[in-house]
């Protein structure tokens, strides 16, 4: 396997160097936290033109170092922490996958896999799997990329290049979807009313970037192969794999009683899995949004996600380790779970600072405006629909490293976006796309992704030494990549005149 290009590497390892050079991630967004206060209190007193697209109201600087908000601050501190979503998401879906793991039921279902995937064919099975795992909302962050590093490591690869590969398709590739996922109903919702700010009667598919998503994936896929097998993984092999050798995976054979055992708790994963499916599929399920769909974002189905990621392998895992002889007692169940909640102490103390720094830039509005007055710029250049729309998805990949929400940067651009582009002729369908690809390429290297600092945890159990830096410097040909061609795609596709989805348009009004 060939080097990448002395260039390439030598500015990869400048970005490493600068980016490890940041302080520890929990200290950076207290820094972080500092600034936006300091920040809140020079512009509390500013006057500006920005107008907030949803309520109609001048947006202004609030001064977080006041007396009443930081008593607020500190009277909310203890529930801004237990309210930071991604934390409940990691903490109960690996307590499950903590006992699968433990028990040997995922080491056991790697080697069976690997026993069957062409060693060619590794990387870009791990990016479909990281892909489809979207449908599973955060599934993706607590499952796929960890077990990344776990299947190249089992197989003899570089475990980071597999972290790499499992994230590029996870979150790089966040819009590019076989199977559809909540998000698009979300993202379809913000899209229709901002649309109705021109014409009331203007109505939407939810699924109406399904199709373009679905060969995006494509894209995603190739691009994440070709990157991780000559790129990323040859800069890798410099780096030596200096983790604690008793949390690797084992690369022992597969014993016929591990088999049996295996065997028995896919059993048990299926029985799960046929419950949940007639569940769903009954007359009147509990399951289903009070408009009877599955699918929608506020349905109880989309909402338990990960507790059926918890049970789906708890159960499993418990299975198989009675049968291996894993597990003896119920103390050994505990026993399991317990240590995987001692991996995620330093994560917790990260999402501890991260959850305060988030809370306060939403606070202070500087999020809003500077996505307000980025899309105001890019809308007063008056330049021809198909700039524009490339315009738009590096607008949004630079507005992504600083507000990670898709829902709450759609809600708060789209306003702006989609009836302007609808003036020039071109369809809401068409401006979601756009900004589905700008919303993908930059997650992955940004610090200021809530799951960002769980990947660099995830990277420390072979590297010890792996920092921001490392995963950014890592991660970085993904983005630049990824934007490039993705974007091409996107024109492409759109010259092309293939359908971008269900009930979607190209133009509007529709012909």
């Amino acid at each position: 396997m060939s080097e990448p290009s002395s260039l390439l590497n030598r500015m990869l390892d400048k970005v490493e160097k600068v980016g490890n050079k940041l302080p520890d991630p929990a200290v950076m967004f207290f820094g972080l936290l500092i600034i936006v206060w300091v920040a809140s209190f020079l512009l509390s007193g500013v006057q500006f033109d920005a107008v907030h697209p949803l309520t109609g109201e001048n947006v202004g600087i609030t001064n977080l170092l006041s007396g009443a908000e930081m008593a607020d601050f500190l009277a909310n501190m203890v529930g801004t922490f237990m309210g930071f979503a991604p934390l409940g998401v990691v903490l109960v879906a690996m307590l499950g996958v903590g006992v699968a793991e433990r028990s040997g039921f995922i080491n056991v279902a790697i080697k069976l896999m690997l026993n069957v995937t062409p060693k060619l064919l590794l990387t870009p099975v791990l990016i479909l799997i990281a892909i489809v795992s979207h449908t599973a909302v955060d599934a993706g962050y607590v499952l796929v990329i960890p077990l990344g590093g776990v299947i190249f490591y089992a197989a003899g690869r570089h475990p980071l290049a597999g972290i790499a590969a499992a994230f590029a398709g996870v979150s790089g590739g966040f819009s590019a979807n076989f199977v559809p996922s909540a998000i698009d109903p979300l993202l379809q919702g913000f899209t229709e009313t901002a649309a109705k700010i021109l014409d009331p009667s203007v109505q939407l598919n939810p699924l109406n970037n399904y199709f373009f998503t679905a060969a995006s994936s494509i894209v995603v896929i190739l691009v994440g192969w070709y990157l991780t097998d000559r790129v990323i993984e040859p800069r890798l092999s410099k780096t030596p794999i200096d983790g604690d050798q008793e949390d690797m995976p084992a690369l022992d054979d597969v014993t016929p009683r591990d088999r049996k055992a295996f065997y028995a708790g896919v059993i048990t994963m299926v029985l799960g899995l046929v419950a949940l499916y007639f569940a769903a599929t009954a007359e009147n399920t509990p399951l289903a949004a009070s408009d009877g769909k599955l699918a929608s974002y506020g349905a109880p189905l989309m909402q338990m996600i990960v507790p059926l990621i918890f049970l789906l392998f708890i159960l499993p895992g418990i299975v198989h380790g009675y049968i291996s002889g894993t597990f003896k007692t119920s103390q050994d169940v505990i026993g399991a779970m317990t240590k995987s909640m001692e991996g995620m102490a330093y994560y917790m103390v990260m999402a501890f600072f991260c959850a305060l720094f988030i809370k306060a830039f939403g606070d202070s509005n500087l999020g809003i405006l500077l996505s307000i007055k980025g899309a105001a710029f890019l809308s007063s250049l008056e330049l021809s629909g198909g700039v524009t729309m490339v315009g738009i998805i590096i607008l949004v990949a630079f507005i992504n490293l600083f507000v990670g929400s898709a829902s709450a940067k759609w809600a708060l651009i789209s306003p702006i976006f989609v009836p302007m582009l609808m003036q020039l002729g071109y369809s809401p369908d068409l401006t979601q796309a756009a900004y589905r690809v700008g919303d993908s390429t930059s997650n992955i290297i940004t610090p200021l992704l809530p799951y960002f600092p769980l990947v660099v945890l995830y990277c420390q159990r072979y590297v010890k030494g792996t920092g921001i830096g490392s995963l950014v410097a890592l991660m970085l040909p993904f983005t630049v990549s990824l934007l490039v061609i993705w974007s091409a795609f996107f024109v492409l596709y759109w010259m092309a005149g293939i359908p971008l989805g269900i009930q979607a348009n190209y133009v509007y009004p529709a012909g």
